[in-house]
């Protein structure tokens, strides 16, 4: 082999080990880059993992807060009771759903984002409407007290002009009351002269003067006479001889019919002892009665 043989051979093995290392280097460096991009990918991809797991957890957190609000924001309303229960399973629906799911992605994200924030929204708008409701159900409550309150004033009231009316028409009663001034009973013999002698008395007379009274009622008085023994016996012609006073019926010795106009008008009322046994020696007590009420009373003594 010639000097130039051999030199040709050697610049023929360098030129071949040159493109070799050259092809080293070109793929030691494309593999430290595609090393840095996947390196720089998982940091990122993991990163990203990061930041959607911790809005998926701050999501899950906001749901159990509205689930537990939810829970707090009753009312009286059925019907809206309801629909808050209604909505409140769609809150706990969703949170079911987030806590479940586990690659979630940016768009799954924003997607839970956007039904959360409606959903806030929506218990937002409940909680307003109970508020209106709880409001006027105080005024309500409020204005019903306030006309109980007025019932209960007007019933006092009314109580009060009830007694007043009472105690009126008992004054009015009162001053319409007969009275018997001058009441006098004595016994008389059979020509009209008084004795006392209890052989002798054929009639007891009993006079009396109705005073004026322009309260009373006027017209046709019935004036009844009872006249009680001293042993407490009432004279009388019959059990049938009754008259009403206050809410009983009692006997009567006598009666009288007369005119009452409202002026003084004198009154005689005679008992008729003469068919009778003679009068019992004592104090006899007679009472006067008009309109059922006790007008008057006296007293006279047999010998």
């Amino acid at each position: 082999m010639t000097r130039e043989n051999t030199m040709e051979d050697h610049n023929i093995f360098n030129s071949k080990e040159n493109k070799n290392n050259l092809i080293v280097i070109a793929l030691s460096t494309l593999l430290v880059v595609l090393a840095i991009v996947f390196f720089w990918q998982r940091n990122s991809y993991q990163a990203d993992a990061a930041l959607i797991k911790a809005d998926k957890d701050s999501i899950a957190t906001e749901l159990t807060k509205m689930v537990t609000n939810y829970n707090s924001i009753k009312s009286e309303n059925d019907s809206l009771n309801k629909t808050i229960g209604y909505a409140q399973s769609k809150v706990k629906d969703l949170l079911t759903e987030v806590e479940q799911v586990k690659n979630a992605s940016y768009k799954q994200i924003s997607q839970y984002r956007k039904e959360v924030t409606t959903l806030r929204g929506i218990m937002r708008d409940y909680i307003v409407q109970i508020d209106s409701l709880n409001q006027k159900n105080q005024r309500l409550m409020a204005e019903n007290l306030n006309v109980k309150q007025q019932v209960t004033e007007a019933k006092t009231e009314n109580k009060q002009l009830q007694v007043e009316k009472k105690k009126l028409e008992q004054t009015v009663s009162l001053a319409a009351q007969l009275e018997a001034t001058g009441l006098r009973a004595y016994g008389i013999t059979a020509k009209g002269k008084e004795m006392s002698r209890s052989s002798r008395i054929e009639k007891v007379k009993i006079d009396f003067t109705l005073s004026k009274n322009l309260t009373a009622k006027r017209g046709t008085k019935n004036l009844y006479v009872r006249i009680q023994r001293p042993d407490q016996i009432l004279l009388m012609r019959s059990e049938k001889d009754l008259f009403k006073f206050e809410d009983m019926k009692i006997p009567y010795s006598a009666m009288r019919e007369v005119e009452y106009e409202g002026e003084e008008l004198q009154v005689s009322i005679y008992w008729d002892n003469s068919k009778s046994a003679p009068l019992a020696a004592g104090k006899y007590a007679v009472d006067i009665f008009a309109d059922g009420r006790n007008i008057g009373t006296t007293s006279f003594d047999v010998r």
